[in-house]
């Protein structure tokens, strides 16, 4: 009777050797490794910036063999704005996650999105703020208990969550708009997907990409890590439901095919 191995786990060409600090269960890994896969594939890891925020990801640049620097909370859009203007051949990257970019930078974040900027935005949603310790953030759920809403969120008190991907696909200028998530294997599958296509766009010179990822913060949330992935699905997907808001490029493909 022959014995089954388990392969040994192969770190991807683009991931640093180094120890994570992301606590157990949380997304920020999964996409850290998708990111860095895709840089290689494409070939474009040697020219690569990512512009880490204020947040859990603040070390962002020290897991992916790229150039990187920090940003002022929430102003990663305007330092990846004025790095891709001063060196428009270089592949630049703002990696945000909801304190980041729709609080504090929501101004940030919808004018350069407003203008076209020819970044890639990826934008981890893990519904609070898990730097600081689970505050209710911009995306956190209406009912959602954080340390800052213990009874549940209230809409008709501090708001209603915010939804980034239907905010930006309301303006003119962008040209890829996805969320994504990665609670399971098909879903992360979908979201390499698109890292592949945003970070493809911006290698051909394409516009303004967007993509933003549902993300399990199992520490904050106060669960196991499989119980976490299980709330996305049946929490966080009611308020952020899975969708391409736009792809131009296809789009315009398909308008050229058709005329």
């Amino acid at each position: 009777m022959s014995i089954k191995t388990i392969p040994m786990y192969r770190r991807p060409e683009g991931l640093s050797d180094v120890r994570t600090h992301y606590c157990p269960g949380c997304g920020h890994g999964i996409i850290h490794k998708l990111i860095a896969e895709v840089l290689v594939e494409l070939d474009i890891i040697g020219k690569t910036i990512i512009i880490a925020p204020v947040g859990c990801s603040v070390l962002a640049y020290k897991y992916i063999e790229v150039d990187g620097l920090e940003a002022a909370h929430g102003r990663a859009p305007a330092v990846a704005t004025g790095l891709k203007r001063a060196l428009p051949n270089r592949i630049v990257i703002s990696y945000q996650g909801d304190g980041d970019l729709l609080a504090i930078g929501v101004g940030e974040t919808v004018h350069a999105a407003n203008r076209g900027e020819k970044i890639t935005v990826f934008f981890v949603n893990n519904a609070n703020y898990g730097m600081t310790g689970g505050q209710m953030a911009p995306t956190s759920l209406e009912g959602q208990k954080t340390t800052t809403t213990p009874h549940g969120r209230d809409g008709t008190e501090v708001g209603y969550p915010i939804r980034a991907c239907e905010l930006i696909d309301t303006l003119v200028a962008p040209a890829y708009i996805e969320r994504t998530s990665v609670h399971n294997p098909g879903a992360v599958k979908k979201t390499k997907k698109a890292i592949l296509k945003a970070l493809s766009y911006q290698k051909e010179g394409i516009g303004y990409s967007f993509v933003e990822i549902l993300s399990m913060c199992p520490t904050n949330w106060g669960v196991e890590p499989a119980t976490a992935a299980e709330w996305i699905k049946t929490d966080m997907l009611k308020s952020f439901p899975l969708k391409k808001f736009r792809d131009r490029p296809m789009e315009a493909a398909v308008e050229k095919e058709a005329s």
